[in-house]
């Protein structure tokens, strides 16, 4: 026979799970999003753009996604931002 705390943890323990599940639900497209993100960020070098890779650009890139990885590229394209001269500068 099951006593109450064992039926009150398994009780805690099942909220727990069903809200994790909900939780990783919930995040599924943004952590896609930013997979893909990166995904572009990294083909776009291996097709000859020159992108600095610093920490700056992985968070964007990791938080908007592919728009983000976009947005990189294009602001390296035009050498706004994050391009290979402007990480050397700096420092």
């Amino acid at each position: 026979m099951a006593t109450p705390i064992e039926l009150g943890l398994l009780l805690v323990v099942a909220i727990a799970v069903i809200a994790a599940y909900l939780v990783l639900r919930a995040l599924k497209p943004f952590i896609i999003n930013a997979v893909l993100g990166l995904i572009v960020l990294a083909l776009a070098g291996v097709l000859g753009f020159e992108v600095a890779v610093t920490p700056i650009v992985v968070l964007v890139v990791a938080v908007g996604g592919i728009p983000g990885a976009i947005l990189v590229l294009l602001l390296a394209h035009f050498g706004l931002l994050f391009g290979p001269l402007a990480a050397v500068a700096a420092f």
